[in-house]
């Protein structure tokens, strides 16, 4: 009784308010209502058929049977998964710190020196082509026999081959296909972080002498750090789901065990070999590692907070 009365004694207006709010929240809930349906049928629904799947034995041609843990305690002795896993790792190093440099380096550039919009339309279109082009792209131009690159080495008297196929170069090789495809459109993320950092910082540090690089270490860094901290994320989770660019340059042939990469290793297990269950395994093994390197790599680059603020 004593709530009735409180509501009452509201003026009307605020009464009103009241209710505008509570429309609001049920008309956003309406826009949220698609996309929920969509993450729940895309994303959370099969994320749970996959953990039941990697504790069972399951095939395309039989039904699941449950295993328990047999597939994590095989996925622990198996040396292909460890080797998979290595190369992965080796190609997400050379790919995001290839990328992350030369990004950084053309945002700093176009920041500092031009705005070109054809200069910036120009980084995206690598970017733009699809990765099955760009991998048949540079299996030709890095055929051991007719490529184009080993014919200008040659001209220049180096004596190295590059090929997809040498265990020495495959891996290095398909890291920086990768970061070519994808520099530019990081160098466009930076780039927008760093339109966000007030020019009279600049303008200060300027009149006390300082430099450009002095600037960019003092000032463009430690202000483009979210913005950093998101870039190394998404180029962190890409990396570890490279498939379809060496899948490509190998021709649709398994590639050799120096490029073997960890997606490629799952989709074996499950589409060749048929074992889905274990591939399960492999994948939800690759999702907890990606989980622990993002909540620590957002951690150490505190991407929650800004110098800004």
């Amino acid at each position: 009784m004593h709530a009735v009365e409180t509501r009452l004694d509201q003026p009307a207006g605020l009464r009103g308010r009241e209710r505008r709010r509570r429309d609001d929240r049920l008309v956003g809930w309406l826009f949220l209502l698609p996309v929920i349906v969509g993450f729940i049928v895309f994303y959370a629904y099969p994320t749970v058929r996959g953990v039941w799947y990697s504790f069972t034995d399951y095939s395309l041609l039989n039904d699941p049977s449950f295993v328990g843990g047999e597939n994590y305690r095989e996925l622990v002795g198996d040396e292909q998964f460890w080797n998979s896993l290595k190369v992965t790792a080796s190609y997400v190093v050379v790919n995001i710190v290839s990328q992350t440099v030369v990004a950084l380096g053309l945002a700093a550039l176009m920041h500092r020196l031009t705005r070109s919009v054809v200069l910036r339309a120009t980084l995206l279109v690598p970017w733009l082509v699809p990765n099955v082009t760009i991998g048949l792209l540079w299996a030709w131009l890095l055929d051991p026999d007719l490529g184009f690159v080993n014919h200008l080495l040659g001209l220049a008297g180096i004596d190295a081959t590059l090929s997809f196929t040498s265990p020495a170069w495959a891996m290095p090789l398909v890291a920086l296909v990768n970061s070519w495809a994808y520099t530019g459109y990081t160098a466009l993320l930076l780039y927008a972080g760093m339109l966000q950092i007030p020019q009279h910082l600049y303008e200060g540090a300027a009149i006390d002498g300082a430099g450009e690089v002095r600037m960019f270490r003092s000032i463009t860094l430690p202000l483009l750090r979210p913005i950093l901290a998101l870039v190394l994320v998404v180029s962190l989770i890409g990396s570890f789901q490279i498939f379809d660019t060496v899948a490509v340059v190998y021709g649709g042939k398994p590639p050799i065990p120096e490029a073997r990469v960890i997606y490629y290793y799952i989709y074996q297990q499950a589409f060749t070999y048929f074992h889905m269950g274990y591939a399960a395994a492999v994948a939800m093994v690759l999702v907890v590692i990606l989980g622990v390197l993002t909540t620590v790599q957002m951690r150490m680059l505190r991407a929650s907070r800004s110098d800004l603020g």
